[in-house]
């Protein structure tokens, strides 16, 4: 099929991007960079029936959504997320599993000159089985060195970019003749797109824990503050009522009064004996449930002769 006009290709990729956020209720904003065209075609294939990825242009991305906000007003969210090389991947299954998909189509790329590092590059102690003539390459990055069996050797392990730091041609010269790869490059997600609402990608690793710990943080936080301003809330209210109960307790040693459960309080009290008496027993009940476990030992390996004498 020959190809199309400029019009129509424009028309045909509006036609679709506004399709595709019609059937599609989630979609995960990704960048690009430095991911060339064989690894797309990788990355299409594997969330193939479960994902579509779409890139364009991103006045072409704005300008379809735009139109498109009659019909679907939450688009207009994700405007602000269309900056520099994005993309779409539009998916109704679950985003941790597509997340987790693109994550694993990663490459490995030798460093290009004004690219800038993902992470900390650091190269090892090594021979690097140059000649001496290289030795004047390496002081000009400061990199110690010695001349061993007639090649070069690098003495210590150095760091030689950090990340977030542009790569420079020597940096990226000396990485190539060492055949050193330090980066992977695929498609990173940005922003997550779900029903409406547009999050960072960190959410998708709250687990339930995560939320039952900050729920419990919240309804402590929540109670204290109550208790200390004494305004009862649901959080407050069993404190409140053991405190209460406390107080009863306090009073009810010091007088006469008594309820059912400030009797054995009294009685502890006229008797402070009791108290020694209660404190040895813990302990040796503890010790006495071990000990009825090795007891019964023996009985389980009578089992063992099903019945029968030495001399039957």
């Amino acid at each position: 099929m020959g190809k199309v006009d400029k019009v129509t290709w424009k028309a045909n990729y509006f036609t679709k991007i506004t399709k595709l956020f019609d059937e599609y209720s989630r979609c995960f904003i990704v960048g690009a960079d430095n991911v060339g065209s064989k690894q797309m075609q990788e990355i299409r294939m594997a969330l193939r029936g479960h994902a579509e990825v779409l890139m364009g242009k991103n006045t072409m991305m704005r300008k379809a959504i735009r139109g498109h906000l009659e019909n679907n007003p939450s688009l207009e969210k994700l405007l602000p997320h269309i900056v520099q090389n994005i993309g779409f991947v539009f998916t109704n299954d679950d985003l941790v599993d597509i997340r987790d998909k693109l994550l694993e189509n990663k490459k490995r790329a030798p460093a290009r000159p004004g690219a800038v590092a993902p992470l900390p590059v650091v190269i090892p102690a090594q021979n690097t089985g140059l000649g001496p003539e290289k030795t004047s390459f390496f002081q000009a990055l400061q990199i110690p060195t010695k001349i061993s069996r007639g090649t070069i050797e690098i003495v210590n392990d150095v760091q030689l970019l950090k990340e977030g730091d542009k790569v420079g041609a020597s940096e990226a010269t000396l990485l190539n003749m060492l055949n050193i790869s330090p980066f992977t490059y695929g498609l990173q997600v940005q922003q997550v797109y779900d029903q409406g609402t547009v999050f960072s990608p960190k959410v998708l690793d709250i687990t339930d824990d995560d939320l039952m710990s900050t729920f419990q943080t919240g309804l402590a936080n929540v109670a204290a503050v109550s208790l200390a301003i004494g305004y009862p809330t649901v959080a407050s209210v069993p404190h409140s009522i053991v405190n209460g109960f406390k107080k009863l307790l306090a009073i009810a040693a010091v007088t006469d009064v008594t309820f059912k459960e400030a009797e054995t309080l009294k009685e502890y009290l006229a008797d402070p004996s009791k108290f020694v008496v209660a404190a040895a027993a813990a302990p040796a009940a503890a010790e006495a449930a071990p000990a009825a476990a090795k007891e019964e030992e023996p009985e389980e390996e009578s089992d063992d002769d099903m019945g029968f004498g030495l001399f039957d």
